[in-house]
């Protein structure tokens, strides 16, 4: 059957735009769907999807008196992840990849997934989605077009990105004047494992995936765009793009200080992106603002600072884990209009996952009767996507087309002893090397095996587009004379006691080591020098109210040197093992 154009609810089918619709109409010659549907992102349109979606089984309804506007998908028991072991970078050569990546040759992976394309859309809709990556009157943003033949995709993309026919605009208006855009080709396929590529080709600006329906690999505006090709199109722009949260901080006197931070999965990122000040700081007036959970764009503005902007539009979190008391944020943006992802359900039809509270699911997340023998009722990796304007402490500001400015980038990892709570790198420079050098020790639920170190630079090892070394390069060269470059910070809220428990409280609490961190923006708070950089003393914190013994204190901010003579010479193999490393971030010899 040929493809036929069609209109979503007030659209205008196909667009005016010739490389764009020349571009549509290739795939659709190649995929064969039954028809084509140009997505304008409109309430109308978002309604009669998801009706669709529920008359063939795709969404499943959730309790609406208790979460209105709430559905279930159950994905195939196979797609559940990311699969980084089929997720490929391809540029022309093979070195500029980097060891960090899986590489083929352009020409070839065209090739072996061009050839999964083939009338794989027969029976099926192609939807086209133009969508915007950041504010929609943003400089700072970038656009992007993705089509797929997954509604369940189409229905994620409208949260999490500005979608539709603003969208489409911009992207008409900027390729009338010659500006790129990143294009995305997307095909659930079989679900089989066996047949699943994940391709992007950050010269040509363009993304391949097929065969998973999942988040990570199927929306292409998340990950694929805005890490792995926006990081390519950052270091040929002069921009950084981030696997990063970014925070408000206002202290009592109404000043707000955005913060940038780091942190591999399992370490609180959206805990702290949409942290609650405990209660003695709320009587002061500490407020914190949620501008993003997941990803931050900075580009140097014409005052030196480093502005940024968070692309996304949406948070596609972790259930696992969420509750009343590590992240009530959260909880309360999800209790409305939210799509989950293999979650487990009560009897009475609530969404369900560990760490919740202490109700008993009827049907795990495959939708069979809940027995714990089978495992977990919620897959480890269920997910919640809902659009940011849900949540109580979304900023005002996050809409703002020049974007917040940034003071404070944070890193940090998961270590059970060496890394004390919190220190100050030296300079720009040092703290580059002190984010390149980040590391998480794994736990026993993601490996098997506890404590092992793994190196993940900024984060973004499974993130970066091109080589590591150029990545670190890149970020040295923002220190230029006329930089009023944001200081550049260390945490780790996972310290443990010899008994194996956790010396920091963590959640609220962490604002106290922001209130230091904020402090040492302004000069007024001290710390002591020592040779991993800058550390606070017990009495440069404010601990009232904490309740931690001495002996707990000393060992949060204590400096091992010993012990960072052998982290450094371990973390000297590591970098070796990338090679072309900036010497400037070499750890000591």
């Amino acid at each position: 059957m040929n493809a036929v154009p069609q209109q979503g609810a007030n659209a205008t089918p196909g667009t005016r735009l010739a490389s764009l619709q020349q571009w549509v109409d290739e795939v659709a010659a190649l995929t064969r769907p039954d028809r084509v549907v140009w997505c304008d992102g409109s309430d109308a349109e978002a309604d009669t999807l998801q009706e669709a979606m529920m008359a063939d089984g795709t969404l499943l309804p959730l309790n609406q008196d208790t979460h209105p506007g709430c559905v279930l998908h159950r994905s195939h028991p196979d797609d559940v992840a990311r699969v980084e072991h089929l997720t490929f970078v391809c540029h022309e050569k093979r070195e500029d990849a980097g060891p960090n990546n899986h590489w083929m040759a352009p020409a070839e992976a065209h090739a072996k997934i061009d050839a999964l394309f083939e009338g794989c859309m027969e029976g099926r809709t192609l939807y086209v989605v133009p969508y915007c990556m950041g504010p929609i009157d943003s400089p700072l943003a970038r656009c992007g077009v993705e089509i797929t033949d997954s509604p369940y995709v189409v229905a994620n993309m409208r949260l999490m990105t500005r979608m539709g026919a603003a969208a489409l605009a911009r992207i008409e208006r900027e390729g009338a004047e010659g500006k790129p855009l990143v294009r995305g080709l997307h095909s659930t396929g079989e679900l089989d494992p066996d047949r699943r590529f994940i391709m992007h080709f950050p010269e040509e600006l363009v993304i391949k995936s097929y065969g998973s329906g999942y988040g990570g690999n199927a929306l292409l505006g998340k990950k694929c765009h805005a890490l792995r090709i926006a990081s390519h199109q950052a270091r040929q722009e002069g921009w950084l793009a981030e696997h990063m949260l970014i925070v408000g901080i206002e202290n009592p006197q109404g000043e707000v200080h955005y913060v940038a931070a780091a942190f591999p999965s399992a370490c609180g990122k959206t805990n702290l992106a949409m942290l609650i000040p405990p209660e003695s700081y709320r009587e002061q007036g500490w407020k914190v603002w949620t501008v993003g959970d997941d990803i931050c764009w900075m580009h140097p503005g014409e005052d030196g600072r480093l502005w940024a902007i968070n692309p996304e539009a949406g948070f596609f979190g972790v259930a696992p884990g969420t509750s009343e008391k590590s992240n009530p944020n959260a909880l309360h943006t999800i209790g409305r209009d939210t799509i989950f992802t293999n979650v487990a359900t009560t009897d009475d039809g609530q969404p369900w996952w560990e760490g919740l509270d202490k109700r008993v699911p009827t049907k795990d997340w495959q939708g069979r009767d809940f027995d714990p023998a089978r495992g977990p009722a919620a897959h480890p990796n269920s997910r919640f996507t809902v659009s940011a304007k849900q949540c109580p402490t979304f900023s005002s500001h996050a809409e703002d087309p020049q974007g917040v400015p940034i003071s404070a980038i944070v890193f940090g990892g998961r270590r059970a002893s060496l890394v004390p709570l919190v220190f100050e790198a030296r300079d720009w420079a040092h703290g580059v090397h002190v984010g390149a050098s980040m590391a998480s020790e794994t736990t026993a639920a993601a490996t098997g095996q506890v404590g092992v170190v793994r190196r993940d630079p900024m984060a973004m090892k499974p993130f970066c587009g091109y080589h590591f070394g150029d990545y670190f390069t890149h970020w040295l060269s923002f220190d230029r004379p006329s930089a009023q470059l944001p200081k550049i910070f260390h945490v780790n809220w996972f310290r443990k006691d010899a008994d194996g428990r956790f010396l920091w409280p963590g959640f609220g609490e962490n604002l106290r080591v922001l209130e230091w961190i904020i402090g040492r923006l302004e000069g007024t708070a001290g710390a002591r020098d020592t040779l991993i950089g800058r550390v606070p003393t017990a009495s440069d914190l404010d601990l009232s109210g904490l309740g931690l013994d001495p002996g707990a204190i000393e060992a949060l901010l204590e400096v091992d040197e010993a012990g960072y003579a052998e982290e450094w010479r371990e973390l000297a193999g590591f970098f070796e093992s990338l090679g072309r490393v900036p010497e400037e971030i070499l750890p000591p010899r």
